[in-house]
């Protein structure tokens, strides 16, 4: 290929050799070439500066991040920290790492589990690495890359704040690299990565590894969405579906049409003709369009399709792929109990795996779903019905992905899906190297718009807002490690107050030019006789009272008097006014009413300009007098801010009651807990139920102590919540019970079946809060004193068990 270049070209890459010579040796081990934006990131980490990689799901991201690890890797003692945003991400990455590296030199640490953390390779969840960099962690030294996968994570509202306590708070000579979806204010994040991490370049691509062809399903035909085949992004809508839309679906031609549909097996439904799931899964097969994932936005939904397909006779796969299938699934389950495989619906599952089909969701047992996907990666699993959890950086590309609906359930009502989500969601299609391009299927529904789908499909980025707020842990940290006055400064490098500056500047753009209007305004209502502006108020007045009279029915005689002399007196105010008798009195007060307006609208947005306005540091502030108020700051005759006893144990409290963990421990609440009690306090501290809770009958509560030290749980909490809101601080949530004695039977040693009974979740569900749990049982187990302290640590170990216990990591 060299022969064919150019002399300048050759010299060009001659050059290009010389200044990055790692980046070639890591380019000879792979058995593809590097994409020029691939290209361009690795060239800037070796040239010692951090990026920021935004570019679509499935483009290639992570092959920066490996370089990342190969320039550690090539010197004698430096680390990489991997950090991901779900557990799931990290032990997938983990694996992946220890197959390439060794297990020897990669380690992984979750909330729940610990395998060779002093190793030169650590797959994280980034809570973990926060967590690290409060505690001036020992693993710390030597660290010369954070990479942190899936970054736009940043703007989840309820976990967001930890990706910018990291990427503040890390070390200055540790370089950042920063993966991203396409979002459209990348820029804007660079400059802010640049501001708080010095060097960093941003590498933007918009470009699909795998082109994608997008259609929408109209009874048993595939017609495509834009016109023109082969387009990622198109111009057009395609006319032929805006002339179905026009006829509500259904072709020209009428009744013979729509018979003929039916003798094609297209079946009418609520939503008008329209393929079952089992003949749709006909179709793309037919098509060779498998494998492919249907994104249904409903758990029950994944199921119930699952249950739909089989029953129609659906199998996809031969008889060695069969074999195949279930002599992963036993070594993967081999330590699941035999009492526990009726109670998961493992016969029902494996039935499904075997033929080719299976849902992948939240609901299901972590073990379950990450068979799921080793099968689909293995193109073992031809179907796969999946919520959009799937799409959130798990390794399962597909060459199709059929979108049932284009809304979803928020947790509030049913809302349409982002362009954001939309991308992500089909960014799922086409598989590097296996397809020449990847497909996207819409079905139809009535009333479907054809230009709105495509809009949705055009629009590839969404904005990454920050979602940064303090909290106490966060406070008594950096109170520790640099003061008040400092951390205050710190603060105002957030993200957050990043974007909220920059938006003043455009407020303040904004209000300038209207400041320049209203001039304008009070000049052309000028008044020879007098001052109109004050002309102007009075009409004002006697207009809002006149509308107040005309709505006083059902008023006393006294209160409607009162308005009405009111108004007489404001009357005669206008007619002794000077410029009440002026000619152009009419024209005046429309200028003044335009003035009136705009001021309105000016003030709005100055008092916008003074709440953003270091809004991130008077959060802190509040967050600080409510510790000085209970005792966990205290201020020096100096004015110096220090922290107390009770402020050193909440270091090392991390959640979202992380104050009122600390209350409760100082106040002995727990005290005299025995292990299934203690772990039935801690679920009702981490569990957020998805729909809002009724009132537990108080007889359905652990016995005994429990229940006197949930009553006083409670009551703290409410004390709390009012000193927060005393701050002007939002407040939280009750405790949340409902699982509560779930918890304490499994602690007890309860059966799975009577337990997911007594719960009323799914297993997959069960087993995340009971990790939730352990995660808070853990930590207690540090910082609680004596008896506490013990009885936390055999909890744990009590919660800890069967399906709990098994993990595919370690």
């Amino acid at each position: 290929m060299t022969d064919q270049l150019s002399p300048s070209e050759r010299y060009a890459a001659s050059r290009s050799r010389s200044r990055s010579p790692q980046l070639d040796e890591f380019r000879s081990l792979l058995r593809f070439d590097l994409d020029p934006f691939q290209l361009d990131a690795c060239a800037s980490l070796e040239a010692g500066r951090s990026v920021l990689v935004a570019a679509p799901t499935g483009a290639g991201k992570t092959a920066v991040a490996e370089f990342a690890i190969h320039l550690a890797m090539s010197t004698p003692d430096q680390k990489v920290f991997y950090t991901a945003p779900m557990k799931a991400l990290s032990n997938q990455k983990y694996n992946e790492l220890a197959e390439r590296y060794g297990s020897e030199d990669v380690g992984l640490l979750t909330g729940d589990t610990n395998v060779n953390s002093h190793a030169r390779i650590v797959v994280m969840t980034t809570e973990v690495l926060r967590n690290m960099l409060y505690a001036d962690s020992d693993l710390l030294p030597g660290l010369a890359f954070v990479v942190m996968d899936e970054v736009h994570y940043l703007a989840d509202r309820f976990r967001g704040a930890v990706w910018e306590e990291v990427i503040i708070h890390l070390p200055q000579q540790v370089k950042l690299v920063s993966l991203s979806a396409t979002v459209s204010n990348a820029e804007e994040f660079g400059d802010w990565l640049q501001a708080v991490r010095g060097d960093t370049d941003v590498i933007v691509s918009e470009e699909r590894p795998v082109p994608l062809e997008q259609h929408v399903l109209v009874r048993s035909k595939l017609v495509d969405l834009f016109e023109g085949a082969g387009r990622d992004s198109a111009v057009k809508v395609n006319p032929e579906l805006v002339q179905l839309a026009r006829t509500g679906g259904r072709p020209s031609g009428g009744r013979v049409a729509a018979d003929r549909g039916r003798r094609h097996g297209a079946r009418f439904s609520g939503h008008g003709f329209r393929l079952d799931r089992s003949e749709l899964v006909s179709l793309l097969d037919g098509r060779r369009l498998l494998p492919a994932i249907f994104f249904v936005f409903s758990r029950k939904g994944c199921d119930q399709a699952v249950q739909q397909v089989l029953r129609a006779g659906i199998r996809l796969t031969e008889q060695w792929e069969r074999e195949e299938i279930r002599q992963l699934v036993e070594e993967r389950t081999r330590t699941l109990l035999d009492e526990d495989l009726a109670v998961l619906g493992y016969w029902e599952w494996l039935e499904g795996l075997q033929r080719g089909v299976a849902a992948h969701h939240a609901g299901l047992l972590p073990a379950f779903k990450e068979v799921v996907e080793e099968l689909f990666q293995r193109k073992l699993v031809k179907v796969v019905f999946a919520t959009e959890t799937l799409a959130l950086g798990i390794n399962m590309p597909a060459r199709t992905v059929v979108l049932e609906k284009l809304e979803k359930y928020n947790g509030e009502a049913r809302v349409p899906i982002t362009p954001g989500e939309y991308t992500q969601l089909t960014g799922r299609a086409g598989r590097r190297g296996i397809d020449v391009e990847g497909h996207s299927v819409i079905q139809w529904v009535d009333g479907l718009d054809p230009q709105a789908v495509a809009a949705l499909a055009s629009r590839r980025s969404y904005p990454l807002n920050s979602s940064f707020r303090p909290t106490y842990n966060m406070a008594v940290n950096l109170i520790e490690q640099f003061g008040r006055e400092r951390t205050r400064e710190i603060l105002e490098s957030s993200f957050a107050q990043f974007q909220a500056d920059r938006a003043v500047v455009d407020l303040a753009r904004t209000v300038r030019k209207r400041e320049e209007s209203l001039k304008g305004y009070a000049e052309a209502m000028t008044c020879h006789l007098g001052d109109f502006a004050e002309y102007a108020a009075i009409r004002r007045q006697v207009t809002d009272l006149e509308k107040q009279n005309s709505k006083m029915q059902g008023q006393s005689a006294a209160a409607k008097t009162r308005v009405q002399r009111q108004l007489g007196e404001l009357r005669q105010q206008l007619r002794r006014h000077p410029c009440h008798g002026c000619a152009e009195r009419e024209q005046h007060a429309r200028w003044a009413e335009r003035w009136w307006r705009l001021k309105r609208e000016t003030d709005q947005l100055n008092s916008q300009i003074r709440s953003r306005t270091g809004a991130v540091a008077r959060v802190f502030d509040r967050v600080s007098e409510v510790l000085i108020a209970i005792d966990y700051l205290r201020v020096g005759e100096d004015g110096q801010v220090t922290l107390t006893q009770h402020g050193r144990r909440l270091r090392r409290i991390y959640g979202e009651r992380d104050l009122l963990v600390a209350e409760s421990l100082r106040h002995g609440l727990w005290n005299g807990l025995d292990a299934p009690s203690l772990a039935a306090m801690a679920c009702a501290l981490v569990f957020e139920p998805r729909r809002e809770e009724v009132d537990l009958p108080e007889h359905l509560l652990p016995k005994g102590r429990f229940r006197q030290a949930l009553d006083a749980t409670q009551r703290l909490w409410a004390e709390l919540d009012d000193l927060e809101r005393e701050h002007r601080l939002a407040g939280s949530d009750p405790l949340a019970i409902g699982l509560a004695p779930a918890m304490h039977a499994w602690a007890r040693g309860q059966s799975l079946e009577r337990v997911l009974d007594q719960a009323e979740l799914a297993a997959g569900d069960f087993v995340r809060w009971c990790k939730q749990t352990i995660d808070l049982l853990d930590q207690l187990s540090i910082v609680a004193d004596g008896e506490v302290g013990r009885t936390a640590r055999q909890a744990l170990d009590a919660v800890r068990r069967g399906i709990v216990a098994y993990s595919s990591v370690g």
